[in-house]
């Protein structure tokens, strides 16, 4: 059978039969009793006793019963192979096996509609009962586990019509709103109740009756409690940041979502979907205006939304070995590996350290929650590797977005009120602090974001929530970030001869939300500028970075180390709880009396 079976009769029912079989023979062993069961008849039992409302066939099961053609042509023909799939299920579908509770709406109708069919004993094919209202399921394909995973630029037109997998940061979440699936109208007239099937997004509708027995072309109303209504919702993904290549635009698709796939991901989620890629077809003066160009969309079958985190780099045997081995100096080793081609910074590296690491966020039983992720600042002179530090930071971290202060804007970073194509009602699409939600967000030239943009992030550093009341929308939105931001002196240069207030210009309540504020300045020094530009020279010369007193650290087995350490929410000791209030109370006493400096007083953030 090739993949383009099902065009004629005889393909159609040679397939439709080997459906059939493969549903009604696959057995397969019981994890737990060791005993073969039947795996799809079992299915269709529970949907028969309304215990489950879908049917996932797994196309390893269609390879390992009926071979490798069936699959390739299920595979290359998805739509219409669930159409013949969903027909050799209801011919296998057993009667109830337990007694249903209560009857439905869906019950009543149906049964009237036999009576009345088995009455009038009337064949017009109008009048014939779809299929699809009398099913109380919806089938999902599922690709075979050797399937490859495609980033969003390998999908291409010659994809069209095929099941495939792609996986994708979650950026605009739709509305769960009803689709209509079989449209049932009642001609006024003769009382005939006619059927018409939607297989589309958009439909035109039924106005006059077109039952030959109905003499008088009577006009038709939608009875919408007789018709068959499903959920739909769209979403779009976007590449992740690290498949982007350098100076292109992130790929974006829609993707359309039924059934009970909806409501299972939000903004910022990265999800791994598969589904059927197919062209949306526009009608009228909009079809007329795109000529031969076509929108795409993914109709998903499956969808597995995961946090992309350290947590995925544990279970690897080499992290494993790295993580038994290490010593007591990892803390040093691990800070020196990052950038080592960057010359000194040796505590700022270590103050990246612990950002990644973050701090233990506590959940308190009255459902206060206090923040465990470290917010640090680099304030310095240009020139100083500010920018290269948040670049491998960036790269380092599982999750991460990179942006610049300039070409971000408050609705950019915290969420924008979008109109949706298909619906027309507005959405939400998440910004950079959104997308980071559980990782890390590094702005760069934080001083030249305008001040009305800057104020958007506060919410986030605190409460690492983003607040929405726009448009008739009112939610909340997590964004569990950590903002590594770096910044210019308010003069380009550190002025020494004005106070720290004077040089930083950044708001009392912006700077209280970071947790690290560091200043890196470039001060002139024999000593030291022989040894940066010896480096520097070393590392033009030989392409890598002088030699250390240990081999560094792959950026591998530091996410894996980095992973093992945030498993732990330590406590504050005793003799460390005395220890932070003396060096804190020791701060502010030192900040109150600097009054002919006027230094920056610490708020009780540092506890």
């Amino acid at each position: 059978m090739d993949q383009n079976a099902a065009v004629g009769d005889d393909t159609y029912d040679q397939a439709r039969e080997s459906l059939t079989k493969f549903v009604q023979n696959f057995v397969e062993e019981d994890p737990i009793t060791n005993q073969p069961t039947y795996k799809y008849l079992d299915a269709l039992q529970r949907v028969a006793n309304r215990q489950e409302k879908k049917v996932e066939i797994e196309l390893d099961d269609v390879f390992e019963h009926s071979g490798e053609a069936l699959s390739e042509a299920i595979r290359c023909n998805t739509q219409r192979y669930v159409e013949l799939i969903a027909d050799a299920l209801d011919d296998c579908m057993p009667e109830a096996s337990v007694a249903v509770a209560e009857e439905d709406i869906a019950d009543v109708l149906l049964r009237e509609r036999q009576t009345r069919r088995d009455r009038d004993d009337n064949t017009d094919a109008q009048q014939q009962v779809p299929k699809e209202l009398r099913r109380r399921y919806e089938v999902r394909v599922l690709p075979r586990t050797k399937d490859k995973l495609l980033k969003l630029r390998e999908v291409k037109a010659e994809r069209i019509g095929q099941l495939l997998t792609v996986k994708g940061i979650v950026t605009r979440v739709g509305e769960v709103k009803p689709q209509i699936k079989v449209a049932t109208y009642t001609c006024e007239m003769g009382g005939y109740e006619v059927y018409q099937e939607v297989k589309q997004a958009k439909f035109m509708p039924l106005f006059t009756c077109p039952v030959p027995s109905c003499c008088t072309n009577g006009k038709l109303h939608l009875q919408t409690r007789g018709s068959k209504f499903g959920q739909f919702q769209e979403i779009k993904i976007q590449e992740e940041a690290d498949e982007v290549p350098t100076g292109h635009v992130p790929r974006m698709m829609t993707v359309h979502l039924t059934g009970e796939l909806t409501r299972g991901c939000s903004a910022g989620d990265v999800i791994t979907l598969s589904g059927v890629f197919l062209p949306a077809i526009s009608t009228g003066f909009k079809q007329l205006k795109a000529g031969l160009v076509t929108d795409t969309y993914l109709k998903a079958m499956s969808v597995a939304a995961h946090k992309k985190s350290y947590h995925e780099y544990t279970d690897d045997d080499e992290v494993k070995d790295f993580i038994a081995q290490s010593g007591d100096d990892m803390y040093t080793q691990m800070a020196q590996s990052i950038a080592p081609e960057i010359f000194g910074h040796a505590d700022v590296k270590k103050a990246l350290l612990l950002l990644m690491v973050g701090g233990a966020t506590r959940q308190m039983s009255d459902g206060m929650r206090i923040r465990g992720d470290i917010n640090v600042c680099l304030m310095g002179d240009p020139g100083v590797a500010k920018s290269q530090l948040l670049k491998q930071v960036t790269n380092l971290a599982p999750r991460s977005v990179y942006t610049t202060g300039k070409g971000s804007s408050g609705v950019g970073l915290t969420a924008a009120v979008v109109r949706d194509s298909v619906t027309g009602d507005f959405v939400l699409e998440g910004g950079a602090l959104v997308l980071a939600d559980m990782g890390i967000c590094c702005i760069d030239e934080f001083d030249k974001m305008e001040e009305s943009d800057r104020t958007a992030i506060h919410e986030v550093m605190e409460q690492q929530t983003v607040s929405i009341a726009k448009a008739g929308i009112t939610t909340t939105l997590n964004a569990r970030t950590s903002i590594l931001a770096a910044a210019n002196p308010a003069f380009s240069r550190y002025n020494s001869s004005k106070t720290p207030e004077e040089n930083i210009q950044l708001p009392a309540a912006l700077l209280s939300r970071f947790d690290l504020l560091w200043l890196i300045l470039d001060k002139p020094s024999r000593d030291n500028d022989i040894q940066l530009a010896r480096h520097v020279t070393y590392v033009h010369q030989y392409g890598h970075h002088p030699d250390l007193d240990f081999d560094t650290i792959k950026p591998k087995l530091m996410r894996g180390y980095i992973s093992h350490v945030r498993q732990y929410e330590p406590s504050v000791p005793p003799d460390v709880a005395a220890y932070v209030v003396d060096e804190y109370v020791s701060m502010r006493q030192e900040a109150a009396s600097d009054t002919a400096g006027g230094g920056f007083t610490s708020a009780p953030t540092p506890l």
